[in-house]
């Protein structure tokens, strides 16, 4: 594994300091201390007027590694200085997670886009091949709890094999249903690939904030998001390309799928091996501040239930839930149902309904990337969110009424437009949801966003689809609403940044770790399931331009 250095710049304008306190577990005697950081014991004091302590020897240094001693009196008494560092690592981490989640993003797409094929191919109705991209939202929202569980409790890397795993085994399955009867079979391995996804979205922010640094965090983010879009992209274009419309001869058909189902699982497969040579549950020293304050695993007495119910009191967080889940399920019935859009305004127009659906995702990716540098840039959260959701909505109005203009090059715009905005605000929701939940999990956080996201995709794709029928305008309308109430939600968020507010106090030697004697009157109320982070004026909100 080769290491990277670390650069991190100091800011002016710094929040005020921030004490870090470890959780007090109950006494067993007087003199029984508490339990100190994983990462290290504490930051060295600094304070103005006073003298420079000297800096600890290499073995006092080495002791306050993750794999070293547990500090001394010496250490009780003036702390030691964080230690974080990037690895090169990271970096390949990112690529295999963002890999494999493209190769289960282009398996769930792979069926709509040419469902008149296997309409003819197993003899069933459009219906039933729609159920083969639907069962996808309706398995996620059941198995997110258990698995935001398991990478709560598990880590990230057993999280990741399960996903790698599951999404292999699924693609294999479906090379056994090549056969005009077995119809059965592929449903099966779809709902193997849609319980491979439950452990997929979820990992995003978790991949971001345990391996990478402050100042690359959001985009490492957007990154991760990036891979399911572009396995989305991919779905618009290899499918029509490798299997193409052959009804008068089946057996042709059948080889066609059979070499898109075979490449598949052969990704796949390779993945899965990535996935177990590369991916670890965390580095060996911390990539930032926020990170290195947090226990490398859940104590004994940590609590899911117990993390859940401090998410569902953080009100910001819960605006962001329902906010996010309009967003990014209006973002999923317009991508279902825009065929149907187009092909109800434009007569003959099947190729460019999938282009102009392909337009939207690509630059949905675009807008991903650059909201995740924006964010690297000026950690501006809620006013970036809020921009960008002003902007989708405008994008929604416009691409509303110009749908019907008989002009299918600006369809190709506008469409493009609103892919760039609301497919940009997926790493948005995820990265602002981390800062306002801090130090609860990251897993927990984003599932539960995922989740609100299925749910009111399956509604609004479901309401939209009735009301498309009558007219694409009414359907979108609707949207329209939903969307204008989610910026008044999100205008609502009270914009806590508390991770940043850590490393950012950290970065000027402000951040302090204090071993304390365990105090008896700890009341029950105060206890919680990560490290009680306390500031001594007040968390800095969020930083201007």
């Amino acid at each position: 594994m080769v290491a990277g250095e670390l650069v991190q710049e100091l800011h002016s304008g710094a929040p005020d300091d921030i004490t870090v306190m470890k959780k007090i577990p109950e006494p067993k005697g007087d003199t029984e201390r508490c339990a100190e950081p994983p990462y290290a014991a504490a930051a060295e004091e600094a304070s103005e007027g006073a003298q420079e302590k000297d800096v600890p020897p290499v073995e006092e240094r080495e002791a306050m590694l993750p794999n070293g001693g547990r500090g001394g009196e010496e250490e009780e008494k003036h702390g030691a200085r964080l230690e974080t560092k990037l690895y090169l690592r990271r970096f390949a981490v990112l690529a295999v997670f963002s890999l494999y989640s493209l190769s289960n993003a282009f398996q769930w797409i792979q069926y709509s886009i040419i469902t008149n094929v296997f309409m003819h191919y197993y003899g069933v109705t459009s219906d039933k091949v729609d159920l083969l991209s639907i069962v996808y939202m309706v398995t996620y929202v059941p198995l997110i709890f258990p698995a935001t569980w398991l990478l709560d409790r598990k880590g990230l890397r057993l999280t990741a094999l399960l996903g790698a795993g599951l999404n292999c085994a699924g693609a294999w399955m479906k090379c056994a249903s090549v056969s005009q009867d077995r119809f059965g079979v592929t449903v099966s391995a779809q709902v193997v690939c849609s319980v491979a996804q439950v452990f997929i979205l979820g990992l995003p922010s978790r991949v971001a904030s345990v391996w990478f640094g402050p100042k690359e965090v959001s985009t490492a983010c957007a990154v991760a998001v990036l891979g399911n879009q572009l396995g989305t992209a991919i779905g618009f274009l290899l499918p029509p390309v490798l299997v193409p419309n052959t009804p008068d001869d089946p057996e042709l058909t059948g080889h066609n799928i059979s070499i898109m189902f075979y490449g598949t699982a052969a990704f796949s497969t390779t993945l899965f091996f990535l996935t177990v040579l590369v991916i670890r549950d965390r580095p060996p020293l911390p990539p930032s501040h926020a990170q290195a304050v947090l226990p490398d695993s859940p104590g004994e007495d940590y609590s899911y239930k117990q993390s859940m119910v401090n998410l569902m009191k953080n009100k910001a967080f819960v605006l962001l839930l329902v906010s996010y889940g309009i967003m990014t399920g209006s973002y999923y019935s317009v991508s279902t149902l825009l065929n149907q859009m187009i092909m109800a305004c434009y007569k003959n127009q099947e190729l460019n309904a999938g282009r102009i659906g392909l337009t939207l995702v690509v630059a949905g990716m675009v807008g991903s990337v650059l909201c995740g540098l924006w964010l690297d840039y000026t950690k501006t959260y809620k006013m970036t969110t809020l921009i960008v959701y002003f902007l989708s909505f405008l994008g929604m109005i416009v691409f509303t009424f110009t749908l019907n203009l008989d002009n299918i090059l600006l369809v190709f715009f506008t469409a493009g437009a609103l892919g760039f905005f609301m497919t940009g605000y997926l790493p948005l929701g995820f990265e602002f949801g981390v800062e306002i939940t801090y130090p609860e999990s990251e897993g927990t956080s984003s599932g539960l966003l995922n989740a609100f996201a299925q749910l009111f995709g399956i509604v609004f794709t479901l309401i939209q689809g009735q009301l498309t029928h009558r007219s694409p305008l009414i359907g979108n309308l609707f949207l329209c609403a939903w969307i204008s109430l989610g910026i008044l939600l999100t205008a609502f968020i009270k914009s806590d940044l508390k991770r940043h507010s850590v490393n950012m106090g950290a970065e000027n030697n402000r951040l302090q770790a204090l071993p304390t004697n365990c105090p008896e009157d700890c009341s029950p109320g105060e206890k919680t399931n990560r490290d009680k982070l306390e500031t001594s004026v007040s968390f800095s909100r969020e930083t201007s331009l």
